[in-house]
């Protein structure tokens, strides 16, 4: 790249721009990262081909369209076949705080202040080892390549970025952070709290309760052990109809967090 002498700033930053944007290594690096982050950790060369193909061209002849390439990301045979549910180099690590997000989702929480006031969540300790928007570096919480030495992933040649995060402190603070948002305990309940509406509706069936959460959570991906185990703790804690919703509700706790705490949860699929 040459930027001609004399050339105003505005201008130079523009050309500087372009260039680098206009180099064939974007959309391969572009692409296998939103992959990495979207859908598994370990995509094949040709799935980021595919996807770096539609950085280059949308099929209008159009480059760096982003619509296009989170649809091809998204939509690409390879997120999409059942074969990743059993292939063991398929899938990624939920990111603590997008686990968060999902709960909060899921269960329906709401703001009193409009707010959405939780405080910092990135303390390895007491929080999520992650806050919004308070990476590190300029390199995200986790960097792409890493991988746990003597790990499973290092003897199979692949990768484990949200990985870098765990830990055995990380791992204790994310259930006890959980355990008490779950049950809208603690100081970052005080603004924002879980309703539960749907859940409190059926909560006198076990079953049903845990298709809803395996559905909405794992997007079905509970492994018929796991279920097994979860049922059994759900059928031996007396709820009828008539319960007062308080003890509906206790239940319902328990078994979030034996969901969001299950290897098939962790394990985006």
């Amino acid at each position: 790249m040459t930027i001609p002498a004399g050339t105003g700033p505005a201008e130079s930053l523009a050309i500087a721009l372009d260039t680098l944007f206009n180099h064939p290594n974007v959309g391969p690096f572009f692409g296998k990262q939103m992959i990495q982050r979207l859908v598994t950790s370990n995509p094949s060369p040709a799935y980021v081909t595919r996807v770096a193909q539609t950085f280059n061209d949308d099929g209008t002849g159009k480059r760096g369209n982003l619509r296009a390439v989170f649809k091809a990301i998204l939509l690409d045979d390879e997120a999409l076949s059942d074969s990743g549910l059993s292939d063991p180099r398929f899938g990624k690590l939920r990111e603590p705080m997008l686990r968060y997000i999902q709960w909060a989702r899921t269960v329906g929480v709401q703001s009193a202040s409009g707010k959405w006031d939780i405080g910092s969540t990135d303390s390895s300790t007491y929080g999520l080892a992650q806050s919004p928007l308070r990476s590190p570096s300029v390199f995200n919480y986790f960097r792409p390549a890493f991988f746990s030495t003597n790990s499973q992933a290092a003897a199979n040649d692949m990768v484990a970025p949200e990985f870098q995060l765990v830990n055995e402190t990380t791992v204790a603070a994310y259930l006890n952070f959980m355990q008490q948002v779950i049950r809208g305990k603690g100081s970052r309940s005080n603004d924002v709290k879980p309703l539960y509406s749907a859940e409190v509706a059926i909560a006198r069936d076990r079953s049903a309760l845990l298709d809803r959460l395996d559905l909405l959570l794992t997007g079905n991906q509970l492994m018929a052990a796991t279920r097994s185990e979860i049922l059994t703790v759900l059928e031996g804690i007396d709820v009828t109809q008539a319960s007062p919703e308080q003890d509906k509700l206790n239940m319902i706790y328990i078994a979030v967090m034996l969901v969001m705490a299950s290897y098939d949860y962790l394990i985006q699929r």
